[in-house]
C-alpha cells in the first residue's frame, strides 16, 4: 500500500518512507494488469517493459544493498537475471509473461533483503563500492535508490499509459 512520506521526520524515517513510496508507485503502476500487459512493448521506440522495470530494480536493491552496503560479493549474490558478459540487459530484455508472478515475488524478496540490511547500519556508515573503487556513505546509497526508483516510475507512468491510459502521479 502507497502511503505519502511524511512532512515532517527525521531523516532516517524520511529517507525510509520515500524509498518505500518510490517502491510502491512502481507497484501501483503494475496494478491490475495481465502478465501480457506487463510484458508488453508498447512505445516502439524502447523495448521497456513494465516488468522489465521491476527485474530491474530486484537488480538494482540486490546490487546496491546487499553487495555494496551488506558487503556481500558477486559470488555470494550474483545478478538474477542478467549476465555482464554474455546478457547485460537481460533484467529488461527476458521478459516472459510465465514469469511474471515470480519476477514481482523476487523483487518483493530483494526489497525485503534490502530493508533488512538497511536495519543493521547507520546512514553515516561508509561502505567501499568495489567497482567504482569510491567510497560512499549508506545516505548517498538511500538517495541514489530514491533517485533509480523515481526516474523509472517516470518510465513506467508511461508505459502504463501507452498499455491502458491508466495516468496518475
Amino acid at each position: 500500500m502507497r502511503a505519502d512520506p511524511p512532512l515532517v521526520a527525521a531523516e532516517r524515517d524520511a529517507l525510509g518512507a520515500w524509498l518505500d513510496y518510490h517502491r510502491e508507485t512502481l507497484a501501483w503502476k503494475c496494478e491490475g494488469l495481465t502478465p501480457d500487459q506487463l510484458c508488453a512493448r508498447p512505445i516502439p521506440s524502447t523495448s521497456l517493459t513494465l516488468i522489465g522495470l521491476v527485474r530491474h530494480m530486484a537488480e538494482v536493491e540486490r546490487s546496491w544493498f546487499r553487495r555494496c552496503v551488506g558487503g556481500r560479493t558477486l559470488e555470494d549474490a550474483p545478478p538474477i537475471y542478467y549476465d555482464r558478459d554474455t546478457n547485460p540487459d537481460g533484467d529488461f530484455d527476458d521478459v516472459d509473461p510465465s514469469t511474471v508472478e515470480a519476477d514481482v515475488a523476487t523483487w518483493r524478496a530483494e526489497i525485503a533483503a534490502s530493508d533488512a540490511v538497511l536495519a543493521t547500519v547507520g546512514l553515516d556508515d561508509v561502505r567501499h563500492h568495489a567497482v567504482w573503487d569510491e567510497d560512499l556513505d549508506v545516505r548517498w546509497v538511500v538517495i541514489h535508490m530514491i533517485e533509480e526508483y523515481a526516474r523509472h516510475n517516470g518510465h513506467a507512468d508511461l508505459l502504463r499509459q501507452a498499455i491502458d491510459g491508466a495516468t496518475g502521479e
